[in-house]
């Protein structure tokens, strides 16, 4: 799986590849100059921050760079710190991950013909792409944009999740709380209303790995 000083390296690949410092992308992309300072890193206490998708969607579209550019092999050729390999992984509406018959046991799809995305190589678990329709999770996700998603990786409080329910119904939220009989969901959007969901009502829930926007 992708790691902080990964997603890091690559930022800093892709500044140096156009030129620029880290604070001269940042610049560029309309962002405040010190968003990709090492010092803004590491939280206070040391535990890793995340670059926002954000604020990497608009350095790539600020370098006219994709996924794959951004997630290259870095020059040279393979390193200790090569980023995984990009592929195609399955690219599903979120009316087909609502519909039945389109997984298999492992929560994974089944069939072929579906339409396809670059996306780095994952070799520990299997992901796919699931494509926003309508603007019930805006501001933070628009129609349009793909979600990378991963039914076997790890679901913490805080976390960013699609779920389904039993009834069909696929949303998009933010893990606030799990119990051991329901979950409770943060809404994107402030216009529809947070969700509790009982375990029961719960056909599976997964954790959401990037957002191409």
């Amino acid at each position: 799986m992708l790691t902080h000083e990964q997603v890091w390296a690559a930022i800093d690949r892709l500044a140096e590849r156009h030129g620029l410092t880290p604070s001269g992308l940042a610049r560029r992309a309309g962002l405040d100059p010190t968003t990709f300072n090492k010092s803004k890193r590491l939280a206070g206490d040391g535990r890793p921050r995340w670059p926002s998708t954000e604020s990497v969607a608009k350095v790539l579209e600020a370098t006219g760079a994709g996924l794959t550019d951004f997630f290259g092999k870095p020059a040279g050729g393979l390193g200790a710190d090569a980023l995984p390999v990009p592929r195609a992984v399955p690219l599903l509406g979120f009316a087909q991950a609502g519909a039945g018959g389109f997984f298999d046991d492992g929560g994974f799809p089944v069939g072929t013909g579906w339409d396809e995305i670059s996306f780095p190589e994952r070799r520990d678990e299997p992901v796919y792409a699931l494509e926003i329709s309508g603007d019930s999770m805006l501001p933070l996700y628009r129609h349009g944009d793909v979600l990378i998603v991963s039914r076997a990786a790890s679901v913490r409080r805080g976390d960013r999740v699609v779920v389904k329910t039993t009834d069909g119904e696929v949303m998009a939220k933010i893990l606030h709380r799990r119990t051991a009989r329901q979950i409770e969901l943060t809404s994107l959007n402030p216009d529809h209303p947070d969700r509790t969901v009982p375990l029961a009502e719960v056909e599976w829930m997964a954790r959401i790995l990037w957002a191409s926007q």
